[in-house]
């Protein structure tokens, strides 16, 4: 996320708070968020640029687990309540074409945390088909579950869903595409009414889905979930988006997410996939399948150090980190998967 010169003295900034009652589902307070996009969702809080808001979130499953919960009850959990977000935010003067920054300041994790498998869902969908459940403690930085023994993950937190309203233009061209859809013989599942949580403006800025730790490519589902609240700051360049031609998210950061030995990890373990398949079939340039293969592979590699498929697919989820390794030898693509050794306690 990028940081930018304010459009007015960071010493008239006001500070804001948004907080929720954690213990209730977004449900019984839909006036703190909602849980689908919709450019006619009302702003719960109007900014300026500068101010900083803290914003209290819930879970990524509202609260559906706790740390009372089994792996049974990841197998009937409601996805159509995914994901609480808290707000929108609007930041007053922001119009189309407008950069919108969003600097992170803190993060504040809660005790306990979750990584569930849920059939159906997940990268290895087809392969793991039963629901498990990791519960973890979170204190001093460090995540530990009686679920994965000898495993201890630093903390790197941040907000696993962060996005704007969207205009009208975009879901008169989302309502045409998904009505060609139908046309042509497909089918669309849209969302249940009675979970969904609306009642936005351009302008307008929700986040939530708060993670402790995750692996890139978070390929069970699920990170460490947990409920959380963000220091933010809001930033606004006018102009900016259509300037440079911005359609998607850019971020960054100066300073290092972990210690420089943690976020280059200076002991890992890695294994590699290429775009073929078991018996031998090049899929010709599909860095999905090689992500497949390295993955099913560091599984492996994980089930001889002692931990259960399930265990080793929770450990990928939350400390693995997918890296594209090789694409330009076509037709072979090469992913590689990479397990940093010092969360092994």
């Amino acid at each position: 996320m990028a940081v930018s010169v304010p459009t007015r003295s960071l010493a008239t900034a006001k500070r804001h708070e948004v907080r929720i009652d954690a213990s209730k589902p977004l449900k019984a307070e839909p006036k703190t968020g909602h849980n689908r996009w919709h450019p006619d969702i009302a702003p719960i809080l109007r900014v300026q640029p500068g101010d900083e808001v803290i914003l209290e979130t819930r879970d990524a499953l509202d609260g559906q687990l706790t740390p009372d919960s089994k792996s049974s009850d990841a197998g009937s959990v409601n996805l159509n309540v995914v994901h609480p977000l808290t707000g929108p935010v609007y930041v007053n003067g922001a119009e189309p074409g407008d950069l919108l920054e969003v600097k992170i300041l803190e993060v504040e994790p809660a005790a306990w945390g979750f990584t569930c498998q849920i059939p159906g869902f997940g990268f290895l969908r087809d392969v793991f088909t039963e629901p498990y459940l990791v519960r973890w403690r979170i204190a001093d930085g460090f995540a530990e579950s009686p679920d994965l023994p000898r495993v201890r993950i630093k903390g790197a937190p941040f907000p696993g869903t962060i996005g704007l309203a969207p205009s009208r233009a975009s879901m008169e061209a989302i309502g045409k595409r998904e009505k060609e859809l139908l046309d042509r013989g497909g089918f669309v599942l849209p969302p249940e009414a009675a979970d969904a949580i609306p009642g936005g403006t351009i302008g307008s800025e929700a986040l939530g889905d708060a993670h402790f730790a995750q692996g890139d490519g978070e390929i069970c589902g699920t990170a460490i979930e947990m409920q959380s609240a963000f220091h933010a700051q809001f930033f606004l360049r006018k102009g900016e988006a259509s300037r440079r031609g911005y359609n998607d998210v850019a971020y960054f950061r100066d300073t290092y997410v972990q210690t420089p030995e943690l976020a280059v990890p200076r002991r890992f373990y890695a294994t590699t996939g290429m775009s073929i398949e078991k018996g031998g079939l090049n899929q010709s340039e599909n860095a999905t399948l090689a992500a497949r293969n390295a993955m099913l592979n560091m599984i492996d590699h994980l089930t001889e150090r002692g931990y259960s498929r399930q265990q080793a697919y929770a450990i990928c989820s939350v400390a693995v980190d997918l890296k594209i390794s090789e694409l330009v030898d076509v037709p072979n693509f090469v992913v590689s998967a990479v397990l940093p050794l010092d969360i092994f306690v």
